[in-house]
């Protein structure tokens, strides 16, 4: 699947809104599974954004220092 260069950009950024969304929801919502649905997805949702944003920074990390070996 291919996104655009700004979608692809804020995916970990939404990944963790959605998950504090989420948690947030879990905190109010009383009725049935949804507390539980809400917690769990939120939990993953935040795990998810921060293993992206963190893969993603020790990827741009190793290139820009073998762009600087080059030069």
């Amino acid at each position: 699947m291919w996104l655009t260069k700004p979608v692809y950009e804020a995916l970990p950024y939404v990944y963790l809104i959605a998950g504090a969304v989420l948690l947030t929801l879990s905190m109010y919502l009383d009725f049935g599974i949804w507390p539980t649905t809400c917690l769990v997805l939120g939990i993953a949702c935040l795990v998810y954004g921060l293993v992206l944003w963190l893969r993603r920074r020790v990827y741009r990390g190793r290139r820009s220092g073998a762009d600087e070996e080059l030069l």
